[in-house]
This record gives C-alpha cells, structure tokens and sequence, in this order.
C-alpha cells in the first residue's frame, strides 16, 4: 500500500491510468492498493473546528487509517458551539490519541486536551476569517495551551498528526 499526500486531481488521474489508485478529493491524497485492516490499540478521534477544517482532518484521517488505525470522525465541533463538542464527550474519553483541526484562534485543542486523557495532537489550519495571518494565530494560540498534553504540528500539516496519532496508537504493540 503507498500513500499519496497533497495530490491534485490531474496527478491523480495520470497515476491511475497505470494503478489502480483510490483518490479522496478533499483530503487531496491517493491510495494505492488496499489499507490494512486496522491493528493498533484503540481508537483515533480526529475532529475539525469548523467545516473549513475538513481537508486538513480528512488528510489526517486518512493517514492514520492508512496506518492501519480504527479513526473515528468529529467534524463540525468547534468551541463556538460547544454543545456539539460536550455530546461526543463518549468518543473523546475511549480515544488513544485525539487529532484536534482548528483555524480561527485555535481553541478546539486546548478545549479536547481539558477534556480527554490521552495525547492531543494540535493542527492549526490556514483558514478562517479576519487577520489569522494564514493560520499564525492558530498555531501560536496551541502553543500556548494551558491544557496538559497537547503538542502542536505546524499549519495544515494533517499528515504529520496522523502520522503522530498512529504511533502512540502502536505503543502498546511494541
């Protein structure tokens, strides 16, 4: 299995007329071959501030789970309404590893990781409205998290959380 990260569509299209290439468009990566059947110890929580988030949670999520890591998916959850956070509180608490996507302030990690018991992987995106600088805001907010064990990838990098999410997921395996 190969994954294929930041892949545009025309490159997607030129891959798969030699494989057999699986292409999610608003994650923008490609799958060559099958995904493994899930093998890590838990669960995986990725969840998105805002549907602006998405493609950088789905990217994420898409990594993990091509890692071979059950993911569940939070989108929509942002601290601006905050009931919709407080209603997933089941698959927060159950999670191995939280995958938290939010332009705008960033809040969304800092509210999981005063919430959840587990690692809390930070991804400020580059969306949002009024001067967040192209996801600077985000990123400086989660770096300065008073919440305990959250850590901080840089702006839009939904591979490297995923990534992150996987292995603490296989700790245990090790």
């Amino acid at each position: 299995m190969i994954l294929i990260t930041r892949m545009s569509r025309e490159a997607a299209d030129e891959v798969g007329k030699e494989l057999f290439l699986q292409y999610d468009e608003m994650s923008r990566t490609g799958v060559v071959g099958e995904l493994p059947k899930p093998d890590g110890t838990g669960r995986i929580v990725v969840a998105s501030g805002g549907t602006s988030d998405i493609p950088v949670a789905e990217e994420a999520a898409r990594t993990a789970e091509a890692l071979g890591n059950h993911v569940v998916r939070l989108y929509d959850v942002g601290v601006a309404g905050i009931h919709r956070l407080l209603a997933n509180q089941k698959e927060i608490m159950s999670a191995y590893a939280i995958v938290a996507v939010a332009g705008m302030e960033g809040a969304l990690a800092s509210v999981i990781g005063g919430l959840a018991d587990c690692p809390v992987i930070a991804v400020p995106t580059s969306v949002g409205y009024g001067a967040n600088f192209g996801g600077l805001s985000a990123l400086l907010s989660m770096l300065n998290s008073y919440a305990s064990g959250v850590s901080v990838v840089n702006i839009d990098n939904g591979f490297g959380a995923g990534y992150l999410a996987s292995m603490i997921n296989h700790m245990e395996r090790k």
